[in-house]
């Protein structure tokens, strides 16, 4: 009798979720989603596909496939997709928010302290073990994106040359992005046998049980592309960025802190093809070398930050507003923290107002279609460029880490042994980057507590 239920369960689709039962899922998830864009996308196809039964296998694939050639976080992009697939237009931005706004909070809070009591012994000692960690990490993520999209020796030459335009020649970022997708078009028409690498998610043949969304339910109405519609959302989205910039701009002034943190930041959100270790050197550049908003070190440990809470690893960006706002304390030395969590309200603002627009106006052009997308040639060629990018933001790390005075001074052969552990946790243990941080961090509070 058990398994005649079991069957007729997996048959007849779920019990309609109303969109207060969503809203609590999406809160749950924001706690959560831990482990990157692999684990998140892991924990919501468990949830969503397998558990719950709100969506089918193929039309989450369907949707991934969707996010994964949009600048942005792509995790955090299907989940607005599904829940304004469920609920329209509230649903995407709640599942969206909810999907950063727990990080933000944590964020804001673990900043705080650490720019704070930074030098007491015991955050210091934490930090010690941590840096080298997030050297080993980043290396890390550079071979496990370069494995899976170096496919041929075009590929490999594009990265090599993003890496030499930006480790010699100091390109800009968004330079070696342009110049890649240029060559990438132009391979895509007469090579095109070069940029076929696909984005890694094929057609969805697996069934869990008949789902809310399945296979072959039609497209809601407000899934449905209208003319009208896109240049209703394309209008509010522009409107949302331009007033807000706008209230900068008449509040502080064109050189205000706040103003240059919107105005970066937006470009900073359209140029995060390959997920967020991709524009972090762009964010380097810009934070570090550009506008003085924090310092090298700085960078390091708020990578290690990001790592270390839910959410989009981007968020790292709040952190840089965090510190650099409280540090520039433009409303006042008493009110350093004020200008902090606002710097990082306006930060996280303008990285994730694109996201909503391009799911919001692009969801009902990718519903029109149940086949799946595919890279295109200009893509495959970013992600590849991607690769030599990210190896250099490893060195720059490397460097700052082994050598914490310059080549000038003493090489912290401690340091230096940490990364290697760290190293070999990652590639030969396939330790999880938060065991990893958390290993890395007792030991170096051990090592600074013992005196080394």
């Amino acid at each position: 009798m058990e398994k005649i239920e079991t069957v007729l369960a997996e048959v007849s689709p779920p019990a309609p979720v109303s969109f207060w039962q969503a809203f609590l899922f999406w809160l749950k998830l924001g706690l959560i989603s831990f482990g990157g864009p692999a684990g998140q996308i892991s924990i919501m196809h468990q949830e969503l596909v397998e558990n719950r039964r709100w969506i089918s296998e193929k039309r989450f694939l369907h949707a991934l496939n969707y996010c994964m050639v949009l600048p942005g976080p792509e995790a955090q992009q299907l989940a607005t997709y599904i829940g304004w697939l469920m609920h329209k237009t509230w649903g995407g931005i709640v599942a969206g928010t909810f999907f950063f706004l727990p990080s933000l909070v944590i964020l804001i809070g673990l900043s705080w302290v650490y720019i704070a009591y930074g030098d007491l012994p015991l955050v210091a000692g934490l930090f010690y073990g941590i840096k080298p960690a997030v050297t080993a990490i980043v290396l890390h993520a550079a071979h496990r994106i370069g494995s899976r999209a170096l496919k041929n020796n075009v590929l490999w030459a594009i990265a090599g040359a993003s890496f030499v335009a930006i480790f010699a020649l100091n390109l800009p970022f968004p330079l070696i992005v342009a110049m890649a997708a240029l060559f990438g078009w132009l391979g895509g028409r007469f090579k095109p046998e070069y940029f076929q690498t696909g984005g890694g998610h094929g057609a969805g043949n697996k069934s869990y049980g008949a789902a809310l969304i399945d296979d072959h339910t039609p497209t809601p109405e407000h899934a449905k592309f209208s003319g009208s519609r896109l240049a209703l959302v394309l209008g509010i989205g522009v409107s949302l960025w331009g007033t807000t910039m706008a209230v900068l701009l008449a509040l502080y002034g064109w050189d205000h802190t706040l103003t240059q943190m919107g105005l970066f930041f937006s470009k900073a959100a359209l140029l995060t093809f390959g997920g967020a270790y991709a524009v972090l050197p762009y964010v380097y550049q810009g934070a570090v070398g550009h506008f003085g908003w924090l310092s090298a070190a700085q960078m390091i440990d708020g990578l290690a930050l990001g790592e270390t809470t839910p959410g989009p690893l981007i968020m790292v960006v709040a952190y840089v507003g965090f510190i650099g706002g409280y540090l520039k304390a433009f409303f006042g030395p008493d009110s350093a923290f004020l200008a902090g969590a606002v710097a990082a309200c306006v930060v996280t603002w303008f990285t994730f107002l694109p996201s909503f627009i391009f799911i919001l106006a692009g969801g009902p052009l990718v519903e029109s279609t149940h086949n799946n997308l595919k890279f295109t040639a200009p893509l495959t060629a970013i992600t590849a460029a991607v690769v030599g990018v990210i190896l250099n933001l490893a060195l720059f790390f490397g460097f700052h880490v082994l050598w914490p005075q310059g080549f000038a001074g003493v090489f912290d052969w401690i340091s230096a042994l940490l990364a290697l552990a760290a190293a070999i946790a990652l590639f030969k243990f396939k330790r999880n980057v938060m065991q990893v941080i958390a290993f890395s961090a007792v030991l170096g509070l051990l090592l600074k507590l013992a005196g080394v």
